[in-house]
């Protein structure tokens, strides 16, 4: 005759435990996703091109500003050089700067997420 094994009352809760929490998970992705909807790949592209524009404006900035400084006050340094890597750093900053304020508002945002969530 063939024995037939029976899984412990603690092995079936911890099961049962584990399976709650992926549904939970799952569930909180979902409603995240719902909430985000209008988020796609073009808002991602959109995204990516701000932060281009971040840095590209304050160098172009900076060149145009050495330009005028070469061809007003002509001097053994190149300003145009000059103030594009200063240019470039400030745009760094900047987008730097707006990347984090994102990342911040994305991650106040789930830490609220989580705390309307029952344990």
């Amino acid at each position: 005759m063939v024995e037939i094994r029976r899984t412990s009352n603690v092995r079936r809760r911890k099961i049962a435990n584990h399976f709650t929490q992926q549904v939970a998970r799952k569930e909180a992705l979902r409603l995240k996703g719902l909430r985000h909807k209008d988020e796609t790949v073009w808002f991602g592209l959109g995204m990516f091109g701000i932060v281009g524009w971040s840095i590209a404006i304050p160098t172009l900035v900076g060149i145009a500003f050495g330009l005028w400084i070469d061809r007003t006050w002509p001097s053994q340094y190149s300003w145009v050089l000059m103030c594009l890597i200063m240019g470039v750093l400030v745009g760094c900053i900047n987008a730097a700067y707006w990347v984090r304020r994102v990342r911040s508002k994305i991650i106040e945002e789930d830490e609220e997420d989580d705390d309307e969530q029952p344990s």
